[in-house]
């Protein structure tokens, strides 16, 4: 759903306790309710339909995909439940198990276990996983905490909604394909435990709402960002897609919930990858400007090589979001 549905959907919906240190109250990752006081756990679900058509990886990018949110809480991944929704019609049970084993691959890679899940029968394919987490309650990212003065560090680059739109019309190359599925059944697991050593103050992982929706998220009764459109990491060949009209439906609706959220110093082509709806993108980290280059240097070092400082947090203005360069 579109950021604006959502919130009207929400509404009101508010579960007070104690123990749920964040709630549906707030635009976070995902919830966190404390057991103790030395552990809380981090739980999030999500489910995605198809982007690529290798079931294998397809099960490895939705599993990418859900375990986000609890990387960019903080929280270490426990345990996982496999959330299906299976086109028994048009495939044949060895691509649910594929599907199956692909998501159980990086589960692996996070040290997280499989354990369980539900299946329904549906007519389109969708995929995703529940899952718990743990994180010290005193040692929760929130997304809407960064500090005046604080930079921004985003860890993969955009245009992964542009290109999968493309991919499913057929209109990317082999090399690229390869390129992109790699990114997106890339984990933002590292990404999460190295800023764990720097002086960060929040973070968010970037999925549907697009760069600059869940950047707005981020914003606070006391903070605004100003964005460097030039240091923005793209991927090479989404831009070309653009142009030719290939941009998803979310993406548009991405713009329209923040005509009048952002303000562009000049106009460029270049803006509607600013708001591309992702799927498995990375980590927006707000970190202490003394610690961001060692910060970006330490994530390229573990293979975001992409990762850039792209944004600067300043005091409350006029916009929340300031788009220049």
């Amino acid at each position: 759903m579109a950021p604006e549905e959502l919130s009207q959907v929400i509404g009101d919906l508010v579960c007070s306790d104690k123990r749920l240190l964040v709630d549906l109250s707030s635009n976070e990752d995902a919830a966190v309710y404390k057991i103790d006081d030395d552990r809380a756990l981090v739980q999030s679900v999500d489910i995605i339909t198809p982007v690529v058509d290798d079931p294998y990886y397809f099960g490895q990018i939705a599993a990418a995909n859900s375990l986000s949110d609890i990387f960019a809480m903080g929280g270490e991944v426990l345990t996982a439940m496999n959330v299906v929704g299976f086109d028994g019609c048009n495939h044949s049970k060895d691509v649910l198990k594929e599907m199956f084993f692909g998501a159980k691959s990086k589960l692996d890679e996070c040290k997280g276990v499989l354990a369980g899940g539900h299946t329904i029968k549906t007519d389109e394919m969708l995929y995703g996983l529940s899952v718990t987490g743990i994180v010290h309650p005193q040692k929760i990212y929130k997304n809407n905490s960064a500090r005046v003065g604080d930079v921004v560090v985003l860890t993969k680059p955009l245009g992964l909604g542009i290109l999968t739109t493309a991919l499913k019309a057929d209109m990317l190359n082999e090399k690229l394909v390869t390129h992109i599925t790699h990114l997106l059944a890339m984990l933002n697991y590292k990404a999460s435990m190295v800023m764990k050593d720097f002086d960060v103050s929040a973070c968010t992982d970037v999925t549907g709402f697009g760069l600059l929706g869940h950047m707005m998220e981020m914003v606070s009764e006391d903070i605004s960002f100003i964005v460097e459109r030039s240091e923005v990491p793209v991927i090479e060949g989404a831009q070309d897609m653009a142009d030719m009209g290939i941009i998803p439906g979310g993406t548009y609706s991405n713009k329209k919930y923040l005509e009048n959220k952002v303000h562009f110093v000049s106009e460029d082509k270049k803006d509607i990858l600013l708001y591309d709806a992702q799927t498995s993108g990375g980590l927006l980290i707000a970190v202490s400007q003394k610690d961001a280059n060692k910060l970006v240097n330490v994530l390229k070092d573990n293979g975001y090589e992409k990762s850039s400082v792209i944004a600067e947090v300043v005091a409350k203005n006029e916009y929340p979001i300031v788009i220049t360069g």
